[in-house]
């Protein structure tokens, strides 16, 4: 009996144990996870299950009915410590070893750690996992001070979701604006006006030297000598791909685990999906990494199709959402090179569109509390659509114009 054995537990293996079953694959699925619960959303942990608006047994993609009813063969709160291809075995952190036929790297990523003096003060948190995010909530409360480390999505979503609880949040960015790896100026200048209505403090171009214990807490000490008093501090200043355990069986690695468009690393029984793997865009015509929900989810029925006999390559257009107060922030495609940006409505509204050509060609779209502009961008750049740009700039030209033009 043919065996695929997952290691990961995240939206990505999730999505491989459905689309194996849809394939009617009728082998054996081995689940591996390091964390002792099956697998559950990520995205809810700085928003809504942050602000308690929705319980832990809201989290999970799947219940356990559902592997149960798959037979999946669950190996949760386990570590897989190294992978024998060889004689297809993987390694468990206590020695057991799990034979398969196919193997798929479902390993997801792991915050960037920040390289200062104090990091390891008990008040200094990162935000990956539920217990992470209990622990968070553990150490705030109403009138507490919170400090966040990086303006990225992690570092705003929290500070939207501390503020609500009535926390006072300072955000610290090396950079001259927020979000500035992944998005223009406008969507920048756009959410520090937002957050700094809500009361956050941004602190831009701030460099952060170290952490210090203190009498009743712990402080950060600016390059400029300036302190800050905190009760708790979250850092998010990125992430790294979890590619070490593929490196070391041997496999090629580039910022993640590299694979060919059917998400089959070098070797043919292993898989790599979701944020670990590097993978071919034909869209962008080169390698990308991509830290989406959607994109895991994609890999993965590639992945598990691929192991059923019918190879689909995967090449969907990127997208990504945040959300933050009121504000639906949903992003289609990359738009670092872009040499011509139109903004459709009016940011004051907080309902607006930014889109991002290169030499006349659609390449990303960031829509603000804009679901048709959103919608109707996927299948754009997936075309590669050269639309007129005077006509995207006018609210009054219907998005589906674009389309049937």
């Amino acid at each position: 009996m043919t065996s695929v054995v997952i290691i990961g537990a995240g939206h990505a293996a999730a999505e491989a144990v459905s689309s194996l079953k849809k394939h009617d694959f009728a082998g054996e699925i081995v689940l591996i996870g390091d964390e002792d619960i099956l697998p559950y959303q990520r995205p809810p942990l700085s928003k809504k299950y942050f602000t308690g608006e929705i319980g832990a047994d809201h989290l999970f993609i799947k219940g356990p009915a559902t592997y149960e009813a798959a037979g999946v063969i669950q190996k949760l709160g386990r570590t897989a410590v190294s992978i024998e291809r060889d004689n297809k075995q993987v390694v468990l952190e206590d020695g057991e070893r799990v034979a398969y036929d196919k193997l798929i790297l479902a390993i997801g990523t792991r915050p960037r750690p920040l390289p200062v003096e104090g990091s390891d003060l008990p008040q200094i948190h990162y935000l990956r996992t539920k217990q992470d995010v209990d622990q968070i909530r553990a150490a705030i409360k109403p009138d507490s001070d919170l400090l966040i480390v990086g303006a990225g999505y992690i570092g705003l979503e929290v500070a939207a979701s501390a503020i609500k609880q009535g926390v006072r949040v300072v955000v610290l960015e090396a950079m001259d604006r927020v979000l500035q790896r992944v998005t223009s100026p406008a969507i920048s200048d756009f959410y520090e006006k937002i957050h700094q209505q809500a009361g956050v403090n941004i602190r831009l171009e701030t460099a952060l030297v170290k952490f210090e214990a203190t009498v009743d807490g712990a402080q950060a000490v600016l390059a400029n000598g300036e302190t800050l008093a905190f009760d708790c501090a979250v850092v998010g200043i990125g992430v790294l791909p979890n590619s070490e355990l593929a490196a070391e069986a041997g496999l090629p690695c580039d910022n993640g685990i590299v694979v060919d468009e059917f998400t089959m690393t070098a070797d043919p029984d292993i898989y790599a999906i979701g944020d670990c793997c590097n993978h071919p865009s034909f869209i962008y015509n080169r390698r990308l990494r991509l830290e989406s929900v959607p994109n895991a989810m994609g890999q993965a029925k590639t992945a598990a199709a691929s192991i059923c006999g019918d190879d689909i390559a995967y090449d969907e257009v990127p997208w990504f959402w945040s959300d933050q107060y009121d504000i639906k922030l949903q992003t289609v495609g990359l738009c670092q090179g872009y040499d011509q940006m139109i903004v459709r409505g009016q940011p004051a509204d907080r309902k607006f569109a930014v889109f991002y050509l290169r030499e006349g060609r659609l390449i990303a779209v960031d829509a603000i509390n804009s679901p048709a502009e959103f919608m109707i961008s996927k299948k754009l750049v997936a075309a590669g659509a050269t639309p007129d740009t005077q006509a995207l700039a006018d609210p009054q030209v219907s998005m589906k114009s674009f389309v049937s033009n």
